[in-house]
Protein backbone atom coordinates (compact mmCIF):
# COMPACT_ATOMS: atom_id res chain seq x y z
CA UNK A 1 0.00 0.00 0.00
CA UNK A 2 3.01 2.29 0.79
CA UNK A 3 3.64 5.11 -1.81
CA UNK A 4 7.30 5.33 -0.63
CA UNK A 5 7.58 1.99 -3.22
CA UNK A 6 7.33 4.86 -6.24
CA UNK A 7 10.29 6.14 -4.61
CA UNK A 8 11.69 5.38 -8.46
CA UNK A 9 9.32 7.03 -10.45
CA UNK A 10 9.44 10.03 -8.49
CA UNK A 11 13.21 10.09 -8.77
CA UNK A 12 12.56 10.20 -12.69
CA UNK A 13 9.84 12.78 -12.78
CA UNK A 14 12.21 15.36 -10.41
CA UNK A 15 15.36 15.04 -12.53
CA UNK A 16 14.54 18.67 -14.62
CA UNK A 17 14.00 19.81 -10.78
CA UNK A 18 17.02 18.39 -9.71
CA UNK A 19 18.97 20.50 -12.57
CA UNK A 20 17.26 23.29 -11.67
CA UNK A 21 17.98 23.31 -7.99
CA UNK A 22 21.71 22.66 -9.12
CA UNK A 23 21.98 25.74 -11.39
CA UNK A 24 20.48 27.85 -8.57
CA UNK A 25 23.14 27.34 -6.74
CA UNK A 26 21.11 25.31 -3.70
CA UNK A 27 22.51 23.04 -1.64
CA UNK A 28 20.86 19.72 -0.13
CA UNK A 29 20.95 20.96 3.11
CA UNK A 30 19.47 24.50 2.73
CA UNK A 31 16.53 22.20 1.07
CA UNK A 32 16.09 20.23 3.86
CA UNK A 33 15.82 23.18 5.61
CA UNK A 34 13.68 24.88 3.21
CA UNK A 35 11.08 21.66 3.22
CA UNK A 36 10.99 22.21 7.11
CA UNK A 37 10.33 26.08 6.82
CA UNK A 38 7.36 24.79 4.62
CA UNK A 39 6.44 22.27 7.60
CA UNK A 40 6.08 24.77 9.90
CA UNK A 41 4.00 27.12 7.59
CA UNK A 42 1.49 24.18 6.82
CA UNK A 43 1.27 23.45 10.77
CA UNK A 44 0.46 27.30 11.48
CA UNK A 45 -2.14 27.11 8.54
CA UNK A 46 -3.67 24.18 9.85
CA UNK A 47 -3.80 25.59 13.43
CA UNK A 48 -5.35 28.49 12.41
CA UNK A 49 -8.10 26.72 10.05
CA UNK A 50 -11.69 26.30 10.52
CA UNK A 51 -15.11 26.73 9.09
CA UNK A 52 -14.70 30.37 8.79
CA UNK A 53 -11.32 30.21 7.56
CA UNK A 54 -11.30 27.30 4.93
CA UNK A 55 -8.98 28.78 2.79
CA UNK A 56 -6.25 27.66 5.78
CA UNK A 57 -6.28 24.27 4.80
CA UNK A 58 -5.97 24.78 1.05
CA UNK A 59 -3.17 26.82 1.84
CA UNK A 60 -1.53 24.22 4.73
CA UNK A 61 -2.34 21.50 1.71
CA UNK A 62 -0.46 23.11 -0.62
CA UNK A 63 2.38 23.51 1.87
CA UNK A 64 2.38 19.70 2.30
CA UNK A 65 3.15 18.94 -0.92
CA UNK A 66 5.77 21.40 -1.19
CA UNK A 67 7.32 19.77 2.20
CA UNK A 68 6.77 16.01 0.39
CA UNK A 69 8.85 17.16 -3.26
CA UNK A 70 11.10 19.34 -1.49
CA UNK A 71 11.76 16.19 1.00
CA UNK A 72 12.56 13.89 -1.56
CA UNK A 73 14.64 16.38 -3.92
CA UNK A 74 17.52 16.92 -0.86
CA UNK A 75 18.55 13.20 -1.56
CA UNK A 76 18.78 13.58 -5.57
CA UNK A 77 20.09 17.03 -5.16
CA UNK A 78 23.34 15.70 -2.79
CA UNK A 79 23.91 12.62 -5.38
CA UNK A 80 24.25 14.79 -8.61
CA UNK A 81 26.33 17.44 -6.36
CA UNK A 82 28.24 14.40 -5.18
CA UNK A 83 27.90 15.18 -1.97
CA UNK A 84 25.78 12.80 -0.40
CA UNK A 85 26.62 11.85 3.15
CA UNK A 86 25.89 10.60 6.28
CA UNK A 87 25.52 14.21 8.12
CA UNK A 88 22.97 15.14 5.48
CA UNK A 89 20.98 11.73 5.32
CA UNK A 90 21.07 12.49 9.62
CA UNK A 91 20.11 15.87 9.29
CA UNK A 92 17.22 15.16 6.71
CA UNK A 93 15.64 12.30 9.01
CA UNK A 94 15.95 14.52 11.94
CA UNK A 95 13.96 17.42 10.41
CA UNK A 96 11.62 15.30 9.15
CA UNK A 97 10.19 13.68 11.88
CA UNK A 98 9.90 17.48 13.30
CA UNK A 99 8.28 18.06 10.44
CA UNK A 100 5.96 15.40 10.80
CA UNK A 101 5.26 16.34 14.55
CA UNK A 102 4.64 19.92 13.94
CA UNK A 103 1.96 18.89 11.32
CA UNK A 104 0.05 16.70 13.23
CA UNK A 105 0.00 18.97 16.03
CA UNK A 106 -0.73 21.73 13.67
CA UNK A 107 -3.94 19.89 12.42
CA UNK A 108 -4.70 18.83 15.86
CA UNK A 109 -4.60 22.10 17.34
CA UNK A 110 -7.29 23.49 14.78
CA UNK A 111 -9.80 20.94 15.42
CA UNK A 112 -9.31 20.66 19.14
CA UNK A 113 -8.30 17.07 19.45
CA UNK A 114 -5.13 16.88 21.42
CA UNK A 115 -5.86 13.45 22.74
CA UNK A 116 -6.54 12.41 19.30
CA UNK A 117 -2.84 14.34 17.94
CA UNK A 118 -0.93 12.53 21.06
CA UNK A 119 -2.25 9.42 19.74
CA UNK A 120 -1.41 10.15 16.17
CA UNK A 121 2.07 11.66 16.80
CA UNK A 122 3.34 8.64 18.82
CA UNK A 123 1.91 6.27 15.89
CA UNK A 124 3.97 7.94 13.37
CA UNK A 125 6.99 8.51 15.67
CA UNK A 126 7.46 5.08 15.68
CA UNK A 127 6.41 3.49 12.49
CA UNK A 128 9.09 5.89 11.42
CA UNK A 129 11.60 4.77 14.54
CA UNK A 130 11.67 1.48 13.38
CA UNK A 131 12.34 2.01 10.14
CA UNK A 132 15.49 4.00 11.21
CA UNK A 133 16.43 1.30 14.13
CA UNK A 134 15.35 -1.97 11.58
CA UNK A 135 18.22 -0.33 9.88
CA UNK A 136 20.79 0.32 12.63
CA UNK A 137 20.55 -3.49 13.37
CA UNK A 138 21.71 -4.09 10.01
CA UNK A 139 18.51 -5.41 8.49
CA UNK A 140 18.06 -2.44 5.56
CA UNK A 141 15.91 0.51 5.66
CA UNK A 142 12.38 -0.49 5.82
CA UNK A 143 9.64 1.42 4.07
CA UNK A 144 7.17 -1.66 4.28
CA UNK A 145 4.07 -1.44 6.20
CA UNK A 146 0.43 -0.32 5.81
CA UNK A 147 1.30 3.37 5.74
CA UNK A 148 4.66 4.79 5.06
CA UNK A 149 5.66 9.14 5.01
CA UNK A 150 4.85 9.51 1.57
CA UNK A 151 1.20 8.32 2.36
CA UNK A 152 0.40 10.17 5.46
CA UNK A 153 1.49 13.11 3.66
CA UNK A 154 -0.94 12.40 0.43
CA UNK A 155 -3.72 11.96 2.93
CA UNK A 156 -3.13 15.14 5.08
CA UNK A 157 -3.04 17.04 1.33
CA UNK A 158 -6.41 15.34 0.98
CA UNK A 159 -8.12 15.98 4.01
CA UNK A 160 -6.83 19.15 4.30
CA UNK A 161 -8.71 20.02 0.81
CA UNK A 162 -12.09 18.32 2.35
CA UNK A 163 -11.57 19.83 5.09
CA UNK A 164 -11.97 23.19 3.28
CA UNK A 165 -15.56 21.98 2.00
CA UNK A 166 -16.80 19.85 4.61
CA UNK A 167 -18.60 21.01 6.61
CA UNK A 168 -17.99 19.99 10.39
CA UNK A 169 -21.14 18.15 11.95
CA UNK A 170 -22.33 19.27 15.38
CA UNK A 171 -20.94 17.16 17.77
CA UNK A 172 -19.53 14.48 15.30
CA UNK A 173 -15.67 13.91 14.45
CA UNK A 174 -14.42 16.16 11.46
CA UNK A 175 -12.81 14.87 8.39
CA UNK A 176 -9.48 16.60 10.34
CA UNK A 177 -10.22 14.37 13.52
CA UNK A 178 -10.76 11.59 11.47
CA UNK A 179 -7.53 11.18 10.17
CA UNK A 180 -5.94 11.60 13.25
CA UNK A 181 -7.39 8.50 14.48
CA UNK A 182 -6.23 7.10 11.37
CA UNK A 183 -3.06 7.83 12.00
CA UNK A 184 -3.08 6.91 15.63
CA UNK A 185 -4.31 3.38 14.70
CA UNK A 186 -2.65 2.84 11.38
CA UNK A 187 0.45 4.15 12.55
CA UNK A 188 0.56 1.61 15.82
CA UNK A 189 0.02 -0.87 14.09
CA UNK A 190 2.60 -0.37 11.22
CA UNK A 191 4.72 -0.50 13.41
CA UNK A 192 4.13 -3.60 15.21
CA UNK A 193 4.20 -4.72 11.68
CA UNK A 194 7.75 -3.97 10.88
CA UNK A 195 8.69 -5.08 14.29
CA UNK A 196 7.34 -8.44 13.57
CA UNK A 197 9.15 -8.66 10.26
CA UNK A 198 12.39 -7.46 11.58
CA UNK A 199 12.28 -9.57 14.60
CA UNK A 200 11.46 -12.83 12.72
CA UNK A 201 14.69 -11.75 10.14
CA UNK A 202 16.68 -11.64 13.13
CA UNK A 203 15.45 -14.96 14.49
CA UNK A 204 16.19 -16.55 11.16
CA UNK A 205 19.32 -14.67 11.14
CA UNK A 206 20.46 -15.30 14.74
Amino acid sequence: MTLDQLRPVATRLLEPVVHGADWLGLTPNRVSLLAFAFALLAAGAFAVASPATPAAYLVGAALVLLNGSLDLLDGQLAREQGVDSRAGDFLDHVLDRYADVVVVAGLAAGVGRYALGFAAVTGVLMTSYLGTQIQAVGLGRSYGGLVGRADRLVLVGVTAVLAAVAPVRPGGLSVVAWLLVFLAVVGHLTAIQRFYAAWSDLGESG
